[in-house]
């Protein structure tokens, strides 16, 4: 077969059948600033592959890699140590070209895996059952809204301003094709979540109240009182984990009431690169187990007794007719639920509590230094490994300046919220175990030096 095996003709035909004048009919929703005008910048026409290899290897070289500077990124993404074992486990051949367990009989391994990781993932945020992945944390949000909206027959949802706002995002472009309303704020720069705001706003037409735990800003709320009220009014909780470590010293929005617990797992098992692939948690209780996206692997025993795994529900497009679908993502990020199950296993309860422990000591310790620096105010007073500083100088710069100087200093809000002169000045820290001392005291001399 050719690479590129339709004729003029054929694509003509194609374009007739689905009532296109052009191609780029296909693209009416693409913005026009988004859209190329030409080709890649910098990309010859054709070249060799030797030629090819050496220009991407030019351009890689061109990245500030995590591991060989002081790294204080966080805001939904966060550097951890993974295991060696992890790599060499999920590349076995069994599991690195594992396809959808359409027949159990023959993916015995591949469900089992799917199984542990729900199990795992259900006792990690505290609710009944889990299901076998999501692509990220941020689609897995938009689908525990979309599964309030068929739980409650309500359309409006409640978003705090502590949610991330790449979720926020992606929120608001799925709602324009469903009609859901959502109500968004932007976050403060105060000591604690937005609480008896969220609340303030419930209301008869609420289908779901969605925070983040810990927040953007990496404050820790207590989840009970809002669940209450939320199920005061018959509306569902969502709760949005971005670093499941945390839950190692944290209790578990399950047990403080949350409906629906969803998340991104890349912390455990799943390293940074440069954005992806990551792995989206999602998990809810029993009792709304059928309104669940994804894919759902149950234990059952075969003819003869023997233990055994199949898909208990996969209510996906793909299984069954559209209209009765409940999310039209048709796949699953497993290679990267192993990873996670795989890292969460070697950890087992005990070293994740450690791990979580020497995340939050370093991180307090960091705090307590960078606190220190003249013109840098701490702005979270409770956090686990993260926490935001209010600088006394716009925060973009400064993090662009420290980084031509080798250090990847945190996130800036200016950042993630563009134009809002009330955040520019707030920048997010995040430190783990892979944080050293030298790093902390990097980072604190040279806001010092920058500062002043």
């Amino acid at each position: 077969m050719r690479y590129l095996p339709l004729t003029p003709a054929d694509r003509t035909e194609m374009l007739r059948v689905v009532g296109a004048q052009t191609i780029d009919d296909l693209f009416v929703d693409v913005p026009q600033s988004a859209r190329l005008d030409g080709p890649v910048h910098g990309l010859p026409n054709h070249a060799s592959e030797l030629a090819v290899e050496r220009h991407m290897a030019a351009l890689a070289r061109k990245n500030l890699t995590a591991g060989d500077v002081p790294f204080f990124l966080g805001a939904g993404a966060y550097r951890h140590h993974v295991p060696a074992s992890v790599d060499h486990l999920i590349q076995r051949g069994e599991f690195l070209t594992a396809y959808t367990p359409y027949q159990p009989e023959i993916a015995q391994g591949t469900l089992q895996m799917m199984f542990e990781f729900q199990s795992q993932v259900a006792r990690l945020l505290g609710c009944d059952v889990a299901n076998a992945s999501m692509y990220d944390g941020s689609t897995a949000c938009w689908e525990a809204i979309v599964m309030a909206r068929r739980v409650t027959k309500r359309g409006k949802a409640i978003l705090s301003g502590g949610l991330h706002p790449h979720y926020v995002s992606v929120a608001n472009t799925m709602a324009k094709f469903t009609g859901d309303v959502l109500h968004t704020a932007l976050p403060v720069l105060t000591p604690e979540p937005d609480t008896d705001d969220l609340i303030a706003a419930i209301d008869g037409d609420t289908s779901c109240v969605v925070v983040q735990y810990p927040d953007i800003l990496g404050r820790i709320g207590d989840l009970s009182k809002l669940a209450d009220a939320c199920h005061a009014k018959k509306a569902l909780l969502i709760a949005v984990v971005t670093e499941p470590v945390a839950l190692g010293a944290l209790r578990s929005p399950g047990e403080m009431g949350a409906d629906i617990v969803v998340g991104e797992g890349q912390s455990i098992g799943v390293g940074l690169q440069f954005g992806g692939p990551y792995v989206g948690l999602f998990a809810c209780s029993e009792k709304l187990v059928r309104q669940m996206p994804g894919r759902l692997c149950g234990e059952t025993v075969d003819a003869e007794g023997k233990r055994g795994f199949v898909l208990t529900l996969s209510t996906r497009e793909q299984h069954i007719r559209r209209e009765k679908a409940t999310s039209n993502i048709c796949t699953s990020s497993v290679l990267c639920a192993l990873a996670w199950s795989i890292h969460m296993t070697l950890l087992g309860e005990k070293g994740l509590r450690q791990l979580a422990a020497v995340n939050h000591a370093g991180a307090s310790a960091a705090a307590d230094r960078l606190a220190q620096v003249p013109g840098v105010e701490l702005v979270t007073p409770r956090f686990f490994n993260e926490f935001t500083l209010k600088l006394s100088k716009e925060a973009r710069p400064v993090v662009r300046t420290l980084a031509d100087r080798g250090i990847l200093a945190g996130v800036s809000l200016g950042r993630l919220y563009p134009g809002e002169g009330a955040l520019e000045h707030g920048l997010v820290v995040a430190v783990t175990e892979t944080t050293t001392a030298e790093d902390v005291e990097t980072l604190a001399s040279a806001l010092e030096e920058v500062l002043a």
